[in-house]
């Protein structure tokens, strides 16, 4: 038998792919963290306006020159985003925008080679088991919609109201997460069909398991109500914590009914604060439960996570109270990624013991 045989043969793996698949798939995991940091420095900058048109193949080629950048520029003059804000911005100041806001495009882009024609390569070649072939199908179909996405929330600024709904900007967040979710869990998935189960302790996991889960809920509906408020521009009101508006409870809430929940700035800020905090109350006390269950044998996920919670809390408040500065609003968002990343690693893992 070959070295490539024996490296990619049907005995090494149940799910049918091997170590290098994991590694690939990790990378792009990677790559689509990187998408959503690209992502929010384009909001938090006020850059992704500025590319008015949206081209999936001649968009790759920036401008070439002086004339190239006037063109754009004019088009960029037609936008509401311009007539309405940045009237009388220069040709230079329109560059600084610009480049960020093509970058995240073009980066995106790559993701999709980078994804794509491996996965076309490992498909055909056989590299890859037909059970894992449409699971990874199902993910280059949702980075194809990703895509989609991305031009529909753009074009929602570009009509009259020069900002992008907040209902689609949490949609296009919301995909890329569960597109690097998904992914991760994959890489888990491949990786651990290399390694032996571990010793059987389903009686101390089995509640552990399930404060997991609801963690993992916690942790999706805060950042999808966190990507309310950067859509509403929530956090750049009610700056103090833990009072808001004066008081825990802040008064007018809901004003407009349970609608008031997804569109009120403030019911959405309140609700983004509630939820934090709860996930990290969760997060803290599930925590110290494993650790007096497990001991010794508490995954390296389970300490990391609840470490992370108390880090993106920190960095939640951060943002809230110094009025959403960029840096720090980026590392929230990313810490975010970063928290629901170690969920679904925790949950893997202590799968492993059942």
């Amino acid at each position: 038998m070959s070295t490539m045989s024996r490296s990619f043969g049907r005995s090494d793996l149940a799910n049918g792919a091997h170590r290098d698949v994991a590694v690939w798939l990790l990378a792009c995991c990677f790559m689509v963290a990187v998408m959503v940091l690209l992502g929010g420095l384009t909001r938090l900058t006020h850059s992704g306006l500025s590319m008015v048109e949206w081209e999936p193949i001649r968009g790759i080629i920036p401008p070439l020159g002086d004339s190239d950048w006037q063109l754009f520029f004019e088009k960029y003059k037609q936008s509401p985003e311009y007539i309405k804000v940045n009237a009388g911005m220069s040709l230079a100041e329109f560059r600084g925008i610009f480049w960020l806001e093509y970058i995240h495009r073009v980066w995106g882009r790559l993701i999709g080679v980078v994804f794509g024609l491996p996965f076309l390569w490992l498909a055909l070649s056989g590299r890859i088991g037909r059970a894992m072939v449409p699971r990874l199908a199902g993910v280059f179909l949702l980075g194809a919609a990703q895509g989609g996405m991305g031009w529909f929330m753009v074009k929602s600024g570009l009509v009259d109201n020069p900002a992008v709904s907040h209902y689609r900007l949490t949609a296009h967040l919301a995909l890329a997460f569960l597109i690097h979710g998904w992914m991760f869990w994959l890489a888990l998935d491949i990786l651990a069909d290399h390694r032996p189960i571990r010793r059987r302790v389903a009686g101390e996991t089995a509640g552990i398991r399930s404060w997991l889960f609801v963690l993992t809920g916690l942790v999706i509906l805060t950042l999808l109500f966190g990507g309310l408020v950067a859509g509403l521009k929530a956090g750049l009101i009610y700056n103090t914590w833990p009072l808001m508006d004066g008081a825990l409870i802040p008064k007018d809430l809901f004003p407009d009914g349970f609608h008031s929940l997804f569109e009120d700035i403030k019911t959405v800020q309140f609700g983004h604060r509630t939820l934090a905090e709860l996930t990290v109350v969760v997060a803290l006390l599930g925590w110290f439960r494993a650790r007096a269950r497990l001991g010794g044998q508490t995954p390296a996920a389970i300490h990391a996570l609840g470490l992370m919670a108390l880090v993106q809390v920190g960095l939640g408040i951060g943002t809230l109270v110094m009025v959403v500065p960029v840096w720090l609003a980026s590392a929230h968002q990313m810490g975010a990624m970063a928290l629901l990343t170690l969920c679904l690693w925790a949950l893997h893992d202590l799968d492993r013991r059942l």
